[in-house]
């Protein structure tokens, strides 16, 4: 087996998801770029398994509402990177190089930066999703790739079929992992040989030599009737003339059961937040040997004020970000971003409050997801009677949980009339 070296590696992230089942959180911002466990984005996964798999070489391909992340990739990754060395994160918008149209799917977004790829003269291109939770690394699938000789090799997940069924595409494999057969969200997935309950789903992240790349795109690029999407249009084509492998998630979490989330509901984003407050989260953010890396401001520690019974500034169960003051009010189960501030007699539980949330004194705010800047007026109750909520203009989710948008300057107070 020929050695590559990191060098000869060009990852491009697939940044530009309108993210729409995630409104109102993505009215102002790309779905990568949505705050996640206080202190990070959900860029910062796929960025901090490829600075810790020793890929170097980033394209972050965007298009929709992308200044929230061009900012967070600036400010938070560009320390990590030389230039002098051939080491980059670059953010790149649509350039329009080829056409005057935005990008039309996942390999659409890639072709129009053909021209940026290749003048990095890489072997192989690794093709990863921005928005999505996980820790893998991307090293072992390009090893796993070369090893076998292949053409383009898929990560996966092993899922049981009913689920998979409703949720991703399948690959079905033969025993040694070559993929002889794809399906969007069959009815009746392909299982596993020898594993009847599982199959192998699509975690929509691949391993190209970057010619056969360049010529799958371009070919794609003119086929009349395709959605120009990897998964959808490119793979499907490849598997019976081409040698397609599957890549099973080798999962670096350190866990018991392997960790991989796909974020794209609120109800998905606000349940993988609150795991992260347990006793044992699923998803270690302690482990030092593989770090999750991020922007992190200037701010102060956590601070917590009056000891007094009655007005106890407290956080049980809870992860509270730098900048954050809980004066004299309580809260249970929640994430807490920088300068959120919670006044007397509050009460906050089972709740997600993103950076400069302010919560007056005497509310009660319970599953509840509160975007950046949104000051709430005292004695206002949020969770507890979903009509009133709904009244009020806020996105109420399928499980109940109600989600305020993000305020549009700093401490924006909203409408008296709409409390």
């Amino acid at each position: 087996m020929a050695y590559v070296r990191n060098d000869q590696i060009v990852t491009v992230i697939l940044a530009g998801g309108r993210g729409s089942r995630l409104d109102p959180l993505t009215r102002d911002r790309a779905k990568p770029a949505v705050p996640f466990g206080g202190a990070y984005r959900i860029i910062d996964f796929t960025m901090s398994n490829c600075l810790n798999s020793g890929l170097r070489k980033i394209l972050i391909l965007t298009q929709y509402k992308a200044m929230s992340l061009d900012r967070h990739i600036n400010m938070g990754w560009q320390k990590y990177f030389c230039r002098e060395l051939g080491e980059f994160a670059d953010v790149v918008p649509p350039q329009q190089r080829i056409d005057e149209n935005w990008y039309q799917g996942t390999a659409d977004a890639v072709y129009q930066n053909i021209y940026a790829i290749e003048k990095e003269q890489p072997e192989y291109v690794v093709i990863l999703a921005g928005d999505h939770i996980y820790k893998m690394d991307y090293r072992k699938f390009v090893d796993y790739h070369i090893e076998r000789g292949a053409d383009v090799t898929i990560g996966v997940l092993k899922e049981r079929c009913e689920l998979a069924s409703r949720r991703f595409g399948v690959l079905q494999v033969d025993r040694d992992n070559r993929v002889i057969g794809f399906e969007e969200k069959p009815e009746h997935p392909k299982p596993i040989p020898g594993e009847p309950e599982f199959c192998y789903a699509s975690m929509g992240i691949y391993v190209f030599p970057a010619r056969f790349l360049f010529e799958v795109l371009c070919r794609d690029a003119t086929r009349r009737g395709s959605t120009h999407d990897f998964g959808r249009d490119v793979i499907p084509t490849l598997i019976d003339e081409n040698r397609v492998y599957a890549y099973p998630f080798m999962d670096e979490n350190r866990k018991k059961n392997a960790y991989w989330r796909d974020v794209g509901t609120l109800d998905s984003y606000y349940e993988a937040n609150m795991d992260l407050v347990a006793v044992e989260p699923e998803l270690n953010l302690y482990d030092e040997l593989w770090p999750i890396r991020t922007y992190q401001p200037n701010y102060p520690p956590p601070k917590f004020v009056f000891a007094d019974p009655q007005r106890r500034g407290q956080a049980l169960d809870s992860i509270v970000c730098n900048g954050t003051i809980v004066s004299g009010g309580t809260v249970i189960r929640s994430i807490l971003g920088h300068r959120v501030r919670i006044n007397s007699y509050a009460w906050v539980e089972d709740s997600i409050l993103f950076a400069g949330v302010e919560i007056g004194r005497h509310c009660r705010i319970r599953r509840a997801i509160i975007d950046k800047r949104v000051r709430i007026p005292e004695g206002t109750e949020i969770g507890y009677d979903p009509e009133k909520d709904r009244a009020r203009g806020f996105v109420v989710t399928e499980n109940g949980v109600t989600v305020i948008a993000k305020a549009e300057t700093s401490g924006e107070l909203w409408e008296q009339a709409a409390w």
